[in-house]
């Protein structure tokens, strides 16, 4: 599944024009801060509207602007894992985790809840607040979240942030994990070169 991106973004006074084609596997948006790499990825989850352009992900038309296409962003089978994670406070684990899987059409739906906190370890962790979880808990939580969503692809803002080491091995396991045996497609902010020449088997630069 490929992400073809040809898109133009209004940010304040700012316009981010942000082309690119990569193919299955994990590509890695980097370049400086405010050069958009966030704003790209909500664009592509249909958060936010582009001024002018085109997203196809896996040869499906999300957006377009000739054509007047600008799918809602529970059409669009985006699993989003956002860089403050979003945790639902007044949640539980356990329901921050099926709040994707419950929105889902039956026919997307390709993990349980049980299956997914075994395959990310988190079921310890099913009767705890997000307040009392680690960064690396947490993180894994809002990785679980979107993959209960019945994602097509994946988009990770920053997932590797402000962890320790320890915690950033774990994740970076989980996102090998992801790619090996779910082969779901990854479009993941990163603006750690080393983690992304580990991870990345396509990088996309994008400039102020």
């Amino acid at each position: 599944m490929s992400f073809d991106i040809d898109v133009t973004l209004q940010r304040g006074e700012r316009v981010i024009a942000c082309r690119f084609t990569a193919p299955a596997g994990i590509t890695a948006l980097v370049g400086p801060s405010g050069a958009g790499k966030s704003s790209v990825l909500e664009a592509i989850a249909g958060l936010l509207r582009p001024g002018a352009g085109r997203i196809v992900v896996g040869g499906v038309v999300l957006f377009d602007s000739a054509a007047g296409v600008n799918l809602p962003p529970e059409q669009r089978a985006c699993g989003m894992v956002f860089q403050d994670l979003r945790l639902f406070p007044h949640r539980r684990v356990r329901d921050n985790l099926l709040y994707g899987h419950t929105l889902a059409p039956p026919e997307r739906r390709f993990m349980s809840l049980e299956e997914a906190a075994a395959f990310l370890d988190i079921a310890p962790l099913l009767d705890r607040r997000p307040r009392t979880l680690s960064g690396g808990e947490a993180q894994r939580v809002a990785i679980g979240r979107a993959l209960l969503s019945g994602p097509r692809f994946l988009l990770m803002d920053e997932p590797l942030t402000a962890l320790d080491d320890a915690r950033r091995e774990a994740i970076i396991a989980v996102i090998e994990r992801i790619r090996a045996e779910l082969a779901l497609p990854i479009l993941l902010v990163s603006h750690d070169r080393a983690d992304v020449a580990r991870l990345a088997d396509a990088v996309v630069e994008l400039g102020l």
